[in-house]
């Protein structure tokens, strides 16, 4: 059984970096075909998929992000890190990792999500 757990701080400062670690139990980041990706939730906002790393490498963001979004993986430990530089208030939100059984398909895994802070 395949289990997705999200950690990092929980409060970070304007302007600083957020970094977040999903660890994949019971399966591996690079199992064909799956995307591991982060989606996060505002406030009375819906999901915004943020980005996914395919089980290739290869890296995916959206468009409104991508200039501050960066995805990568540690293999050995079957981890995947988010970092979302520049950071502002607006980007508090619950911060979900999740797989993708394949490109444009929906998450069909979630890990539990993690609530992040953005304040001074």
């Amino acid at each position: 059984q395949i289990q997705l757990q999200e950690s990092g701080p929980g409060l970070v400062k304007p302007s600083q970096t957020l970094s977040l670690t999903c660890t994949v139990s019971g399966g591996s980041v690079t199992s064909n075909d799956y995307y591991w990706s982060w989606i996060r939730q505002s406030p009375g906002k819906e999901l915004k998929w943020m980005g996914a790393i395919a089980y290739s490498g290869a890296t995916y963001y959206s468009p409104s992000l991508e200039s501050r979004t960066s995805i990568s993986r540690d293999t050995s430990k079957n981890q995947v890190t988010l970092q979302l530089s520049s950071v502002t208030p607006e980007d508090s939100a619950v911060y979900f990792c999740a797989r993708q059984p394949g490109w444009g398909e929906a998450p069909d895994i979630w890990g539990q999500g993690t609530q992040v802070t953005v304040s001074s």
